[in-house]
């Protein structure tokens, strides 16, 4: 059975993930997959505590992305979805245990089942990366006001920015990535972005390492 388009959307907590997806989603009619935040009964406590936590969360994520993936592989239907289970062990859990928030050995079992799990997935076809700056973040994070988030310092997204930054340099060299600053193109609003965005998903891309959609002059 042929498989669907897999469109990963990928970026920092607070970047306009999940507002994309949205829009993509009711745009092409392509299905979507979403974060299971709501649903993680360890996100509240995580927040509160990270170092008592850190593994029970990145371990529910963990598995609850790989169910998500798995039937990603199976569908002949285009798909997007807003955030991936890479980023999971490419950003969130390396940035706990780096700033000591996961032991060395929690650190290395949930690294060892990482690899184990990804091994029989498929990767997607494509990941639009979403970026900010570390205030523009906290900005958006304040405004959609989740009582979880509420202690979330810009140290730790600035860390988590960083491990991003790292994380699709590499990525970008394996599959393609489309990288767009949302501090500069916006994609609130049926803007020309937006619908370059739309048009470069109808053509299902070029096989590029890398592509960008940049606007104007420096930041």
């Amino acid at each position: 059975m042929s498989t669907g388009f897999f469109l990963a959307i990928a970026g920092n907590i607070g970047v306009g993930k999940t507002q994309l997806t949205n829009r993509i989603a009711a745009e092409l009619g392509w299905a979507a997959h979403y974060e299971p935040v709501i649903q993680n009964p360890y996100l509240d406590p995580f927040y509160k505590d990270m170092p008592r936590w850190s593994f029970h969360l990145q371990i529910y994520f963990l598995g609850e992305r790989f169910k998500a993936q798995v039937e990603i592989g199976k569908s002949p239907l285009p798909f997007i979805q807003d955030r991936t289970i890479y980023e999971d062990a490419e950003i969130f859990a390396k940035t706990l245990w780096q700033q000591g928030s996961m032991t060395d050995v929690d650190y290395e079992n949930y690294v060892a089942l990482f690899h184990c799990m990804v091994g029989f997935l498929r990767p997607p076809d494509l990941i639009v990366y979403l970026r900010a700056r570390p205030e523009t973040l906290m900005e958006r994070i304040a405004r959609r006001g989740r009582d979880s988030e509420k202690t979330i310092g810009i140290d730790y997204i600035r860390r988590l920015n960083a491990a991003y930054d790292d994380w699709m340099a590499r990525a970008a060299k394996q599959g393609e990535v489309l990288e767009i600053d949302t501090d500069r193109v916006p994609l609130v609003g049926d803007t020309p972005e937006f619908r370059d965005l739309i048009a470069l998903l109808k053509r299902r891309f070029p096989p590029q390492a890398e592509l960008r959609l940049d606007v104007g002059g420096p930041a």
